[in-house]
C-alpha cells in the first residue's frame, strides 16, 4: 500500500493536485490578510491603552479555570457562562486600564525603595526566620511563571494604583445612624410562645382496609417505583490511585522538606494594640486609664485627644515590630494584659497583646509520613498528565474500555447502579477515588446514552475518567403485594400528619384572636417559651423552620410551621432591640466592617467613573470569539 502511494506521488496528476492545493492556501492567506487590513487585534481600547488579545486571553483563561473549579470539574461551562465570564473579565481589565491612565495623568510614581519594602514585606517571600528570603522569592516567581522584571513591573503598577485608590478612600466612614440601625438589625432577638405537635404523639388510627391501601398505592405510584438502573463500565486515571504504587526515596522526602521548610518551621506571631506618645506623663495617664478596664475603642479616642497615636499590629513576627524594645515587650507580655509605659526609639508605648499564634517546628522525622504521601501524589499528578494523553489516544482510536493499554495504571470498575450510586442490592457502588470523583462518574453515567462511545473527561482532583453505558433498566412500578408493608407504613404516617395538622390549625385560629396558652390548655397541651432567637443564627432548641418566619411577624402575631418531626404553632411574645452603647466592642467591630464595605464601594464607583470618562470601545466580534 505504501509503495503504491509513493509511486502515485511521482505522477503528473499528483503534482498538478499539489499545485492547485498550494494555490488555494495562498489565495486563502492573501484574502485573510486583506480582510484584516485596518482591523485592530485589541479586544478593547481605553483612552490610549489597548487591551490586546493575549492579555485578555490569559485573564479569561484564569477566570474560566476558577469557574470550572467552582463547578467541581464535573461539568463544562455553558456558552452563557462563558460569555458572562468574558464580559466580567473585560470589565475588570477596562477598569484597571482606566485607573492606570489616571495614575499616569496625575504623575503618581512608586520609588524603588517603596517597591523594595513592599516586596520584602510579602509573606509569600519569607523564609524560615520570618524575613525576606531570596531563594523563596525566586521559587515563588518560578512556580507562577513570572520573571523578576515582569513581577516588579506588575507590583509597581499595583502600588501606584493603590496609592490613588487609598487617597480616594481616605476618610470614608459609616454614619453612626447606619451603624445603629445595622447593629439593631443584626442583634435583634425575638421570643415566642410555642406549642409542639409531634407526629409521633398523634392518636392511633383504625387499621386501614385493603381498599384504602390500594387507593394509597394507586394515587401516588411514584412512591413505589424502582429507580432507573444503569450497567456501566468506567476507567479512572487519578493521582490518589497511582500514588499507592509510586516509590519515594528518603532523598525525595528530605528535598521536599528543605524546599518547604518555611511551611513547617514558622516563628511565633503576635497581635498587639499599641499607644505611642513622646510625653511620658501622657503615657502614664493612658496606661492607668487602659488598666482600669477601658476598651480599645475608648483608648483610641483618648489617645487622639491627648495627641498620641493608636496602632494595631496584627499577626506580626518579632522582626516586623518597628523597635527592638517594643518587640521584646510584646513577646514577653501576658496576653490580654496592659503593659507599659515602655521607652524606645519611637517614644513611650503602652500595649496589650490580643492574640498569640505559636510558632511551629515540625521535624523531618515527625513529618516523614505526611511528606511521603505528598511527594507520591505530586509524582502521580505528573504521571497523570502524561498518561492522560495516551488514554485519550486509545479512546480516539476506537478502543473499548476493555482494551485500554495495561501500562497506564488505570482503575477499572463495572456494575449496575442508580443515580444515587447505589447497587440493586442497596449497597454503595464500589467506585474508587475521592467522593467528588465518584459523584462525577455517577453524573457522567446518567448523562450518557446507551452505546455511546466513551470519551475521556476531566474530573476533580486532577483526575480523568471515561464511562460507557452498556444497558439501562427503566423505572418500574413494583407490584402491590411486594410493597404492601411500605404502603401501610406511609398510610399510617399520612394519617398521623393529618390528625396533627387539624389540631395545629385549630390552635392557630384561636391564637390569632386570643391567647395561645389558653387554647393549648383547652386542648390538653402545653406552651413553652423559646430562648432568644437571633436573626440568621441557629438557636439551640428552636427549629430552623420557625426561626425563619419569626422575623416576619409583628409582636402578637401567630404562625404555624411544619418540621420533619411535626407541627409547631407559635405566637411572637417579645422583641428586644439591642443598644450599641451596651456593647462597644461589638459596635466597633460592626463599624469597621461597614467602613470596609463602604471603602470598597467608593473604589468601585471611582473605577466605574474613570472607565465611563474614557469612553472605552470594544471589539465585540473578537470578544465573542473567546466565549464561543
Amino acid at each position: 500500500m505504501i509503495g503504491a502511494f509513493r509511486s502515485f506521488l511521482n505522477t503528473w496528476a499528483a503534482r498538478a493536485f499539489f499545485v492547485v492545493l498550494v494555490g488555494v492556501f495562498v489565495l486563502w492567506g492573501v484574502a485573510d490578510v486583506i480582510r484584516n487590513i485596518g482591523h485592530s487585534d485589541a479586544v478593547a481600547t481605553v483612552g490610549d491603552r489597548k487591551i490586546e488579545a493575549p492579555e485578555f486571553q490569559e485573564a479569561f483563561r484564569t477566570q474560566m479555570n476558577q469557574l470550572v473549579r467552582m463547578l467541581g470539574g464535573r461539568t463544562e461551562p455553558t456558552p452563557a457562562q462563558r460569555r458572562a465570564v468574558a464580559q466580567q473579565t473585560l470589565e475588570r481589565l477596562v477598569v484597571q486600564a482606566a485607573i492606570a491612565d489616571e495614575v499616569n495623568r496625575l504623575g503618581i510614581a512608586v520609588p524603588d525603595a517603596a517597591l523594595r519594602q513592599a516586596v520584602f514585606e510579602m509573606p509569600a517571600f519569607r523564609g524560615p526566620g520570618g524575613s525576606f528570603d531570596r531563594n523563596q522569592f525566586e521559587a515563588v516567581l518560578r512556580n507562577n511563571n513570572f520573571t523578576e522584571g515582569r513581577f516588579l513591573e506588575v507590583m509597581r503598577a499595583d502600588l501606584a494604583s493603590r496609592q490613588l485608590l487609598e487617597t480616594v478612600q481616605a476618610g470614608v466612614a459609616a454614619p453612626e445612624e447606619l451603624v445603629r440601625q445595622a447593629y439593631a438589625f443584626q442583634r435583634e432577638t425575638r421570643i415566642a410562645d410555642v406549642v409542639e405537635l409531634p407526629f409521633s404523639a398523634a392518636p392511633e388510627s383504625p387499621a386501614p382496609s385493603d381498599d384504602e391501601l390500594r387507593r394509597t398505592y394507586e394515587n401516588d405510584p411514584d412512591r413505589y417505583r424502582t429507580p432507573e438502573y444503569r450497567r456501566i463500565k468506567a476507567v479512572i486515571l487519578a493521582p490518589d490511585l497511582l500514588a499507592r504504587d509510586i516509590p519515594v526515596s528518603d532523598d525525595d522526602i528530605r528535598a521536599y522538606y528543605d524546599a518547604h521548610k518555611a511551611e513547617y518551621v514558622t516563628p511565633e506571631k503576635r497581635s498587639a494594640q499599641v499607644l505611642v506618645t513622646p510625653d511620658p506623663a501622657v503615657a502614664e495617664k493612658l496606661a492607668d486609664q487602659w488598666k482600669s478596664g477601658a476598651d480599645w475603642a475608648t483608648m483610641q479616642k483618648a489617645a487622639a485627644d491627648a495627641g498620641a497615636s493608636a496602632v494595631a499590629l496584627d499577626d506580626s513576627v518579632r522582626t516586623e515590630f518597628p523597635a527592638t524594645e517594643l518587640a521584646d515587650a510584646v513577646f514577653a507580655a501576658t496576653p490580654d494584659t496592659v503593659v507599659g509605659p515602655i521607652k524606645s526609639a519611637l517614644g513611650n508605648q503602652v500595649l496589650e497583646v490580643t492574640k498569640v499564634t505559636p510558632g511551629t517546628n515540625g521535624s523531618l522525622d515527625q513529618l516523614k509520613d505526611e511528606i511521603h504521601a505528598k511527594v507520591a501524589r505530586d509524582k502521580a499528578i505528573d504521571l497523570v498528565y502524561t498518561r492522560a494523553n495516551k488514554l485519550e489516544d486509545a479512546l480516539s482510536a476506537g478502543n473499548g474500555l476493555d482494551d485500554m493499554p495495561g501500562d497506564l495504571g488505570l482503575a477499572g470498575v463495572a456494575g449496575t447502579l442508580d443515580a444515587k450510586g447505589t447497587t440493586p442490592q442497596g449497597q454503595p457502588a464500589p467506585i474508587p477515588g475521592t467522593p467528588a470523583l465518584r459523584q462525577a462518574i455517577i453524573d457522567a453515567a446518567f448523562a450518557a446514552t446507551k452505546g455511546e462511545a466513551p470519551r475521556m473527561q476531566e474530573g476533580p482532583d486532577q483526575s480523568y475518567y471515561a464511562v460507557a453505558v452498556e444497558d439501562i433498566t427503566p423505572p418500574a412500578l413494583e407490584p402491590f403485594e411486594e410493597v404492601q408493608d411500605q404502603v401501610r407504613e406511609e398510610w399510617e404516617q399520612d394519617q398521623r400528619r393529618h390528625a396533627q395538622e387539624k389540631v395545629a390549625a385549630k390552635l392557630l385560629s384561636a391564637a390569632q384572636t386570643g391567647s395561645l396558652d389558653d387554647a393549648a390548655t383547652v386542648a390538653g397541651l402545653r406552651t413553652e417559651k423559646t430562648p432568644p432567637v437571633a436573626r440568621g443564627t441557629p438557636t439551640q432548641g428552636v427549629a430552623p423552620q420557625l426561626s425563619q418566619v419569626l422575623f416576619g411577624l409583628k409582636q402578637g402575631e401567630a404562625t404555624m410551621v411544619e418540621t420533619p418531626e411535626g407541627f409547631l404553632v407559635a405566637k411572637l411574645d417579645s422583641i428586644t432591640d439591642p443598644d450599641p452603647s451596651s456593647d462597644p466592642a461589638g459596635a466597633a467591630a460592626l463599624r469597621d466592617e461597614l467602613n470596609r464595605s463602604l471603602t470598597q464601594d467608593v473604589a468601585i464607583v471611582f473605577g466605574t467613573a474613570l472607565r465611563d470618562r474614557e469612553h472605552p470601545t470594544v471589539n465585540r466580534t473578537l470578544l465573542d470569539s473567546f466565549s464561543e
